[in-house]
């Protein structure tokens, strides 16, 4: 049994917590929160919970832990710091800075002898694999990532921590005509403002500045600043009644040309449709626990990310059941 430690009781921790139950060859050794132990209430009873603080007392007891935090703030100073003492696995995606976060996790994973596993998820995670093998097989061509509409949590996240925001939700949404365009195998230029448009529902502190708020959030580098972004203040209950789901979707596409004059198009498509976006990365997350518990295992340590991963690494099955299975 690979024991799993969550790392901060979010949606996500939440999510791995439910996923753990659908992983025979998986068991939860201890939720860990910031706030008080004896205030969390856990989705299934019996889950022990306890401090941040006291996580390295757990050194012995935790295969791997899975990481829950925001990308703005948290995975960028706890992963470093938990992949000292654990093996670990985040959802990072700042996709600017997942080369900076890559070397300060592979740091403190050698010196720790652990194994890491960065920015798993669906994007980054399986969007980025689909995008690798489509321009192995079609060199010649372009690639296009369109997401939504759906509630990315990341910005959400991020826009809960500028000042005097209460609660909020982000929705990203492609823009039609591109997205046809690229279907249509047209390869069109598309800046990132032509690709997708921002939605921000925003609950406002009482006497908060919200004209304050919508530039925050609007000049937000990596976030929102190379979007059209629309803000509209609500209240918490209007939030929860029309915002409360996570839905989300996305597609990866590649068009590429074949032939002795590329005279042949081709276009490869992949799409996820998500009832639950946390429940969904969170399920990423634990197959990717069962690679860097069998890569450290073997004795491979420091940071990897989903490209360094053999696809039979995330399977239960073994690989004889593998290649009857699937070949």
């Amino acid at each position: 049994m690979i024991r799993i430690g969550i790392y901060g009781y979010g949606n996500i921790g939440k999510g791995v917590e439910c996923a753990i139950r659908q992983n025979p060859d998986m068991t939860l050794a201890a939720i860990f929160t910031r706030r008080d132990p004896s205030q969390v209430k856990t989705v299934f009873e019996g889950a022990e919970v306890a401090s941040v603080n006291d996580v390295e007392k757990f050194k012995d007891k935790i295969d791997v832990m899975i990481m829950c935090g925001g990308s703005a703030t948290d995975l960028p100073v706890q992963t470093p710091e938990i992949a000292k003492y654990f093996n670990v696995i985040d959802s990072f995606d700042t996709h600017a800075r997942i080369a900076e976060h890559y070397n300060n996790v592979d740091k403190a994973a050698r010196a720790g002898g652990t194994t890491a596993i960065i920015s798993v998820g669906w994007d980054p995670g399986l969007f980025s694999l689909n995008h690798l093998y489509a321009a192995s097989i079609l060199p010649e061509g372009k690639d296009y990532t369109f997401w939504g509409r759906g509630v990315s949590q990341g910005h959400s996240d991020a826009i809960r921590r500028v000042e005097g925001v209460a609660d909020a939700r982000q929705y990203t949404v492609p823009v039609p005509e591109a997205l046809e365009a690229v279907r249509n195998g047209e390869n069109p230029e598309l800046t990132t403002r032509m690709k997708h448009t921002r939605e921000c529902y925003v609950v406002a502190k009482p006497g908060a500045d919200k004209a304050k708020i919508e530039q925050d959030i609007k000049s937000m580098p990596n976030y929102f600043a190379d979007y059209d972004t629309t803000v509209t203040f609500v209240t918490q209950e209007e939030l929860e009644e029309k915002h409360g789901g996570l839905p989300h979707q996305g597609f990866v596409i590649r068009s590429g040309v074949t032939g002795a004059n590329s005279e042949h198009k081709h276009i490869i498509e992949y799409s996820l449709k998500l009832d639950s976006n946390p429940e969904f990365t969170s399920s990423v997350l634990l197959a990717y626990a069962r690679a860097a518990f069998r890569l450290n295992s073997s004795g491979e340590i420091g940071c990897k990310t989903v490209l360094d991963i053999s696809p039979a690494m995330l399977s239960q099955k073994s690989g004889a059941e593998l290649i009857e299975y699937l070949l």
